[in-house]
């Protein structure tokens, strides 16, 4: 009995490979009658693609909508919605994020007269009566996310998908609440993720024109990446995902162009370095000058005193007009009281009469001395004189200033006791060095090695004078070279509850500095309170911007203490939690940032049944059957692969860091499943795609070079679906976007902030026990 006729194909089995260019030509008598075909088709198809258009302007006009709509509820400062003000009244600020995006909206409020005056400090703060024009300000991400919904379209159209599969992926877009309620306030999100849309979508733009290379428009598309990169990247640092994605793909393009045997023929090794520098130049060094530009700008705006301005050296400060820090710094001479300051938790240096216990919780032992810790308020117990290691004689005991490199002792008045450590553990950490206090008398003879101490002015010249303030340093143990070092974790109740001072051996750390906060001793007719005008000094730019790059790695890798509407990356597919943004008691009304949870569940489920066929794919390969056409595979794993790819760049890194992390970082990879949903779908109902390495043939519309051949016009959606029935993906399409929709409309009033919901309705809407507010 003869066996029905399999649908998959044996490798080796099938037919000759036909040519495109055979293909072309027949049934034509020649190039010409053939070219007068194609054009007649394509003007039909020009015709035809209204339907593409009429979508993309439907889509974009929905985007605006439900962005916009209710744009002033709440009026009031919600979550981590900032303005920075301070650009506009030139006050530097210190912040972990790049600056585009903050001078955009610094540039909107110069648009419409703000003057800076509110700092958004208070979630619920009111916007009207601190006459804030809040509005604009949340007009400039609401403009990014809803211009982000047709970028999605342009990107699924532009990568040769049908209608239907474009409609999908922007829907999942549009129709999303985590999506709408991020770009309805004042966050930076917006612009992040419109400008990783358009990266892809110019980077889409530019492959296409690949075997146009250095025309005009390749070059435009080419740089057009590269400044959506810039932006990406210069409004947060997760923007090198963004990077990563689109420089994974140029590496692939360029291994196949050094391919010998490729279809076009084969480059020259001088062609493919010209090649490979415009691909330098347009996606790494344009990318990076455009980054500097706006730190660039930054600096130039922030030219007086702030609250970020304890963030950056003195010598950076010293730039800053009216800053405190240099115009109220005072020379400190040896025999000064003094009260020293940690520069990170902003504790003082403290001691009193108090001991060490016997031993600690762990069984360690301690010296029993008595107790250096740190303290938050000022007190008399921080106070400290400053001695020299060998003291000066009684009647030349004045004006002797403290230097950079010199040896000191600092003795504590209230206890009259000296400043000690020694190679006893720290009560915290069994690799530290204990710090504690000494009688004078031993200080002068069996410890007093011990009690040596070098001041190390952090980026001091030799012997620079020690001043208040500005003399930013570290105070290294001289025999066995460890820093003075404190962190936050507070002691036990036998040490007040107070911080742990210790020896730290790691002396490059930068949690090590300290300042003088003040000299008590200092009288009111010192010379040294006499000042002169100051002058403003300037720094070199790149001298500028990288020490502002590591306060802000610095910073950023430092968040990593506990949030109440903190997730974990695991928890994001599947839309676990989400984050209370506000809340109103008297209206019940609040605003929780959560996505669709029936648009992120189909995204999620059908990113796994992506990687499935790629595993079953490779699986029947391995055993020599072919389950699928070239052109599907090639499809399949060059385009929704490049879509994938994105979405595991933008996702998967965040298991590698350890700083807080929220819901929305996952929007950029968010947009990436979008993308792969669309793509999938028009796969699994068999849209039969256009070969993605064929060369491109000529249509109409298209200019001829000198050569003849015909160039410039994109490839129309018919002719890259072509005449198949679209029915059973239109069915699917629909009904995805109807759950999708449905989803959205009932999440609304927590995005939207409005209306508020009765104890039932809250309670229905806890799918997965989302910690809502009002469900009792």
């Amino acid at each position: 009995m003869a066996s029905p006729p399999s649908s998959v194909r044996q490798r080796g089995a099938g037919q000759p490979k036909k040519s495109p260019v055979k293909d072309f030509f027949v049934g034509s008598n020649g190039p010409s009658e053939a070219l007068d075909q194609l054009a007649q088709s394509a003007q039909h198809a020009v015709k035809s693609e209204w339907d593409y258009k009429l979508g993309l302007l439907v889509i974009t006009v929905l985007a605006f909508a439900t962005r916009f709509y209710g744009i002033s509820h709440p009026n009031e400062v919600v979550f981590d919605e900032v303005h920075f003000g301070k650009y506009l009244e030139r006050t530097y600020f210190f912040d972990v994020h790049p600056p585009f995006a903050k001078l955009l909206f610094a540039l909107m409020g110069w648009f419409v007269g703000y003057d800076g005056h509110f700092h958004f400090e208070n979630i619920g703060d009111s916007y009207i009566e601190n006459k804030v024009p809040y509005v604009a300000f949340r007009a400039m991400p609401a403009l990014m996310g809803a211009l982000t919904v047709p970028s999605v379209y342009m990107i699924m159209w532009e990568s040769g998908y049908s209608l239907p599969a474009a409609i999908v992926a922007s829907s999942l877009v549009l129709f999303d609440n985590a999506h709408v309620g991020q770009t309805r306030l004042i966050l930076l999100d917006a612009t992040l993720v419109f400008a990783m849309s358009m990266s892809l979508l110019c980077y889409v733009r530019f492959y296409k024109l690949r075997h146009d290379a250095f025309s005009r428009k390749w070059w435009k598309w080419l740089l057009l990446t590269g400044v959506a990169l810039s932006c990406v990247i210069s409004t947060k640092y997760v923007g090198v995902f963004t990077f990563f994605t689109i420089g994974s793909a140029v590496a692939i393009d360029l291994w196949g162009l050094l391919d010998v045997n490729r279809r076009q023929g084969a480059l020259s090794m001088p062609e493919f370095g010209k090649h490979f520098a415009a691909r330098v130049i347009g996606l790494i060094v344009v990318p990076f000058f455009f980054y500097l530009f706006w730190f660039q700008v930054h600096f130039a705006i922030l030219t007086r005193s702030g609250p970020g301005d304890d963030f950056m050296s003195p010598e950076f400060q010293e730039t800053l007009s009216d800053n405190i820090m240099t115009t109220q710094s005072v020379t400190i001479d040896f025999y000064d009281t003094i009260a020293i300051k940690h520069k990170e938790t902003k504790t003082y240096l403290h001691s009193h009469p108090d001991k060490y216990p016997l031993r600690y919780d762990d069984g360690r032992v301690s010296s029993q001395g008595q107790q250096v810790t740190g303290y938050p308020y000022n007190d008399t117990n921080n106070h400290w004189q400053i001695l020299p290691a060998e003291d000066y004689a009684q009647d030349d005991l004045s004006g002797h200033a403290v230097r950079n490199g010199d040896l000191v002792k600092l003795r504590h008045l209230i206890t009259n006791t000296v400043l000690l450590s020694h190679d006893v553990a720290s009560p915290y950490f069994p690799t530290n060095q204990e710090f504690t206090t000494v009688s004078v008398e031993d200080a002068s003879s069996t410890r007093f090695n011990d009690s040596l101490f070098e001041i190390k002015i952090d980026n001091g010249k030799d012997k620079q004078e020690f001043k208040s303030m500005s003399g930013q340093f570290k105070l290294v143990h001289h025999p066995s070279k460890v820093a003075m070092w404190t962190h936050t974790s507070p002691l036990p109740e036998w040490g007040y509850k107070q911080q742990e001072i210790n020896g730290n051996k790691n002396l490059a750390q930068s949690s090590n500095i300290w300042f003088v906060d003040e000299i008590p001793s200092v009288k009111p007719d010192d010379e040294r309170l006499k000042k002169e005008p100051r002058k403003v000094k300037s720094l070199p730019f790149l001298k500028k911007y990288f020490e502002l790059q590591r306060a802000m790695f610095f910073h950023n890798n430092a968040l990593t203490s506990s949030h109440p509407y903190a997730s974990a990356p695991i928890q994001w597919p599947f839309l676990l939690r989400g984050v209370s943004f506000w809340t109103q008691n008297s209206t019940r009304q609040q605003i929780y940032f959560l996505g669709n949870p029936l648009g992120w569940w189909i995204t999620s489920s059908l990113l796994a049944v992506f990687s499935g066929i790629l595993g079953a794919d490779q699986l029947s390969q391995r055993r020599g059957i072919d389950a699928m056409d070239k052109r599907t595979r090639s499809r399949l794993y060059n385009s929704t692969g490049f879509f994938f790819l994105a979405w595991a760049a933008h996702y998967l890194p965040f298991y590698l860091m350890g700083r807080q992390l929220f819901l929305h970082h996952y929007l950029p990879a968010h947009l990436a499943s979008c993308l792969v949903t669309g793509a999938l779908l028009e796969f699994v109902f068999n849209i039969d795609p256009v070969e993605l390495d064929e060369e491109p043939r000529p249509s109409a519309g298209a200019s001829v070079d000198a050569k003849g051949k015909k160039t410039g016009r994109r490839a129309l959606g018919r002719e890259r679906v072509g005449p198949q029935s679209q029915l059973a993906l239109w069915a699917a399409s629909g009904v995805v976007i109807a759950i999708v929709v449905g989803g959205w409309y009932y999440f609304l009033p927590l995005t939207y902030g409005r209306p508020g919901l009765s104890v039932a309705e809250v309670q229905a809407r806890k799918w997965l026990g989302y910690d809502l507010h009002f469900a009792k």
